[in-house]
C-alpha cells in the first residue's frame, strides 16, 4: 500500500503544474487590467502605467511566470494586489468559516441522505421512493442561492428564528458558532442530499439483489439486520465515493453560500479576487481547492481497504 501511497503523491505533482500553468495563463489572457482595477476611474493613464510596473505586469508571461514558480517553491504565495496583505494570511484568515461550513453540509446531507437513499431502496416502488426521488430531481434542479434566499425570506425575515447573515467564529462560542451555520449549511446541503440519496437507492439497490442477501433472508435474520449489516455495509464503496467528491466539491464550491450569507470565508474571498481580477490571490486558492480536492480522493481510495477487504493496493 506505501507503494501506492507514493506512486499517488507523486502524480499529483503534474496535476497540480498543469492547473497552475492554465490558472496562471487564464488571467493574465482574458480582458480587464488589475491595475485599472486598483487605480479606480479618477487614475490617468500614467498612474496605471507606473502601478502595472510596480506589480510586475509589464514583464513577459514566461519571465512572470518564472518569478510565480520560483516564489512557490519558497512558499511564498505573493501578496494581494488589492488588499497588499500576504494572499497566505488572508487564505489563513478564511479557512475556519469555509471549513465549518463544509463539515456542518457534510454532516447533515450525509445523516439524511444516507438513510433517505436506503429506504428508499428497501421500498422500491413505493410512494416513499416516489417522494425521495422527486426530492432527487428538484434538488438538483433548484440553485442554490434560490434556496438560501428563500430561507433567508421565511426563516429569518418572517419567522425570524435564524440570523440573516454573518458568522461567528469558534473561538466566540460553539453555540452561536453551530447557530449561525444551520440555515447557510441547510441551503447548501440540498443538493448534496439529493446527489447522495440518489447514489445510496441505487448502491443498496444493486446490493438487494445479490444472493447473499437471498441466503440471509432465508435464515431467518430480521429485516432490519440484513439491510442495514448485509446491504448497506457491501453498498459502502460508492456511498464513500460520492461523499469524498462531495466534500471536495463543498470545499471550493461554497462561493454561492458565502456570497449570499456573507460569511468571511474562501469562497467570499475568490469571489471578490476576481471581481478585482486579483492574481495572486486567485492562483493561491486554486491551487489551494486543487489540493484538497485530490487528497480527498487519495483518503478514499485508502478508506475503500477499510470497507471492503477484497481491496488490495
Amino acid at each position: 500500500m506505501w507503494s501506492y501511497l507514493f506512486r499517488r503523491i507523486l502524480a499529483v505533482i503534474p496535476v497540480l503544474l498543469v492547473v497552475l500553468v492554465i490558472v496562471f495563463l487564464m488571467l493574465r489572457l482574458t480582458p480587464g487590467d488589475p491595475a485599472a482595477n486598483i487605480a479606480g476611474d479618477a487614475a490617468t493613464t500614467e498612474d496605471i502605467a507606473e502601478l502595472r510596473v510596480e506589480l510586475g505586469l509589464e514583464e513577459p508571461l514566461l519571465v512572470q511566470f518564472g518569478i510565480y514558480a520560483k516564489n512557490l517553491m519558497q512558499g511564498d504565495f505573493g501578496e494581494s494586489f488589492y488588499y497588499k496583505r500576504p494572499v497566505i494570511n488572508m487564505i489563513a484568515d478564511g479557512v475556519e468559516p469555509t471549513l465549518s461550513l463544509a463539515l456542518f453540509t457534510i454532516v447533515i446531507a450525509s445523516l439524511i441522505a444516507v438513510p433517505l437513499g436506503t429506504l428508499a431502496a428497501y421500498k422500491q416502488g413505493s410512494f416513499i421512493d416516489r417522494m425521495v426521488m422527486g426530492f432527487s430531481v428538484v434538488g438538483f434542479s433548484v440553485p442554490v442561492f434560490v434556496i438560501g434566499y428563500l430561507l433567508i425570506y421565511f426563516l429569518s425575515v418572517k419567522l425570524e428564528w435564524f440570523p440573516v447573515q454573518g458568522y461567528q467564529h469558534l473561538e466566540q462560542g460553539i453555540g452561536g458558532w453551530a447557530y449561525r451555520l444551520i440555515l447557510p449549511a441547510t441551503a447548501l446541503s440540498v443538493i448534496f442530499i439529493a446527489l447522495i440519496a440518489r447514489m445510496t437507492r441505487t448502491s443498496v439497490l444493486e446490493v438487494l439483489n445479490e444472493d447473499y442477501i437471498r441466503t440471509a433472508r432465508a435464515k431467518g435474520l430480521a429485516e432490519r439486520k440484513v439491510v442495514m449489516k448485509h446491504a448497506l455495509r457491501n453498498a459502502a464503496v460508492p456511498i464513500v465515493t460520492i461523499i469524498g467528491i462531495a466534500i471536495g466539491i463543498l470545499i471550493s464550491g461554497v462561493v454561492v453560500t458565502e456570497s449570499v450569507f456573507v460569511i468571511p470565508g474562501l469562497g467570499l474571498l475568490t469571489l471578490d479576487a476576481i471581481q478585482g481580477r486579483d492574481y495572486p490571490t486567485v492562483q493561491a486558492l486554486i491551487i489551494l481547492f486543487s489540493v484538497v480536492y485530490v487528497v480527498i480522493n487519495l483518503v478514499i481510495d485508502l478508506l475503500y481497504t477499510l470497507l471492503d477487504p477484497r481491496i488490495r493496493y
